[in-house]
């Protein structure tokens, strides 16, 4: 009977979190539909920002930006033109980005992404003094200890780039194509929790897009509702 109740209490709790994040994020879409100034466009790339809420902005040109990364060098979308670019939103001090690096998960997808010679951006929008900013070298370390394989670290203090792509929680995911078109814009998966046991279960859309990349063939995803921690913006 106890082992009973304590498994319905455990299921209770982890509902109650999710609804509580998701409902979370959907806040702060508030904040992410501020209109931040977006960098000179360039080639295929918007200067316009993407709408934010719920729209599909799927198959509109992706604004472009310049960030700096990890190690003082900056890095604009449009250098990367020709190549498939994923765009992860991320936040180490996040469990539901934890579930993913904890189980290898993003750095398989982000190995497998740059070996075919394609992009991946990871980008913290968390404001200094916020869970997830972390100085420089301290992000270096922790990129090292969980033997994180991104192109590029690159970082959003401020939060315009976030706010511009109308990103609310981490991890959120975005892919661009090769003429600098969105063609993906939500969740890693399909299992909004912190249970890493079910990471190996979850339709995995980023597993699925790089399939359809590689067979050069259109995404068969092109969207869904992002779960995670609420993006740390300034306040």
């Amino acid at each position: 009977m106890k082992k009973t109740l304590l498994l319905v209490l455990q299921a209770t709790l982890t509902f109650v979190l999710i609804c509580y994040t998701q409902t979370a994020c959907n806040s702060e879409s508030q904040q992410a539909g501020e209109s931040p100034s977006s960098e000179q466009a360039s080639g295929g790339f918007s200067k316009e920002i993407v709408k934010t809420g719920e729209e599909d902005v799927v198959g509109q040109p992706a604004p472009n930006f310049t960030l700096t990364d990890i190690k003082g060098v900056k890095h604009s979308l449009a250098d990367f033109k020709g190549k498939y670019v994923i765009l992860e939103w991320v936040n180490f001090g996040c469990p539901f980005v934890g579930k993913h690096y904890d189980t290898n998960n993003m750095q398989k997808l982000q190995k497998r992404c740059t070996s075919g010679g394609n992009i991946w951006l990871s980008i913290c929008s968390s404001a200094p003094g916020r869970q997830g900013n972390f100085p420089p070298a301290e992000i270096n370390s922790i990129i090292k200890q969980k033997f994180a394989a991104p192109s590029f670290y690159l970082i959003d203090a401020d939060g315009t780039v976030g706010k511009l792509y109308g990103a609310k929680c981490t991890p959120t995911m975005y892919i661009v194509d090769k003429e600098g078109k969105l063609i993906y814009k939500g969740g890693i998966d399909d299992k909004p929790n912190t249970d890493a046991t079910e990471v190996a279960i979850a339709t995995n859309y980023m597993k699925l897009a790089l399939d359809d990349i590689e067979a050069d063939k259109p995404i068969t995803f092109q969207g869904s509702k992002p779960y995670g921690c609420t993006i740390k913006y300034a306040k």
